[in-house]
């Protein structure tokens, strides 16, 4: 049966392929009746989205975000949910991550071309238009130029954190990042733990820090892997979520919206946690 709640969806405001309308448009017609817009470093497509969703009554559009953290070794993606986004201290620090995506981005263009491979900084721009810039979008160039065949493709050899391009942007601690989200109202949830090096040795570190879910629905986990993340969330006391992680890339193993999705209780305990975080001015 299709999920009725899926947490994890990205847009042109990052480095989604589908404007916010469209991905409203394309959840509401896969029956989902939750959903959370977390682009990454931005909630510049919520706008948009919120105004498409007037057309559908039954569809509710959660605000939320997805930010990077460090940990030694490896990279932590957090996810918050009912942020109080207007707040203007926190669109700085958000616009001081989208510079650094721009930096870094620029820079893996250039390490790609002293390995041969001929992409357009340009190009790179014009991808992500007025997105917050990723690798994703390097990926797309490279599959224009026929570099690769799927978007995928360009991650473990050049784009990946072990790749030969890759370069390291300055991000916070995953303390830090707790600590940004829940200073604005949000909810803080691990992305896609099963994707890291020491899982459960991280969960433990974060669960220390604030961390209040992590992700056990998530549509690129097989029956097996799930069920092993329903038994860490309980041993940890931290709320279930889950979702697509929808860019619509055009890779052909991509699920799509409301293919996986936790359910409908776990928006419920989400906003319960989020209603007693202290609300926080908008400047």
């Amino acid at each position: 049966m299709a999920a009725l709640v899926d947490l994890h969806l990205h847009t042109t405001a990052s480095d989604g392929r589908l404007s916010p309308t469209e991905l409203v448009r394309l959840v509401a017609s896969k029956g989902l009746k939750q959903v959370s817009i977390s682009d990454h470093d931005t909630t510049e497509g919520l706008a948009e989205a919120y105004r498409a969703g007037e057309e559908f009554p039954d569809l509710r559009i959660i605000p939320g975000i997805e930010l990077s953290a460090d940990v030694p070794g490896d990279e932590v993606h957090m996810l918050g949910y009912f942020i109080q986004y207007q707040n203007t201290q926190f669109q700085e620090t958000l616009l001081r991550f989208r510079h650094g995506r721009v930096d870094r981005a620029r820079s893996m263009v250039e390490k790609l071309a002293s390995l041969g491979i001929q992409i357009e900084w340009e190009r790179v721009q014009e991808i992500a238009g007025d997105g917050s810039v990723g690798r994703p979008h390097i990926a797309l160039a490279m599959v224009e130029r026929g570099y690769c065949k799927e978007p995928k493709d360009a991650f473990p050899e050049y784009l990946g954190r072990n790749g030969l391009a890759y370069v390291e942007r300055t991000r916070m601690t995953p303390a830090e990042t707790v600590e940004l989200l829940t200073g604005v109202g949000g909810v803080p949830v691990l992305a896609h733990p099963a994707y890291l090096a020491d899982m459960e040795a991280t969960i433990a570190v974060l669960k220390e820090a604030g961390l209040v879910g992590m992700e056990v629905y998530y549509a690129k986990y097989n029956e097996e892997t799930v069920g092993q993340l329903v038994e860490l969330a309980k041993r940890y006391d931290l709320i279930p979520c889950g979702g697509s992680d929808y860019h619509g890339l055009g890779n052909s193993d991509e699920p799509l919206p409301g293919t996986m999705g936790p359910p409908l209780e776990t928006v419920q305990r989400l906003e319960e946690v989020a209603k007693t975080l202290a609300p926080v001015s908008p400047h």
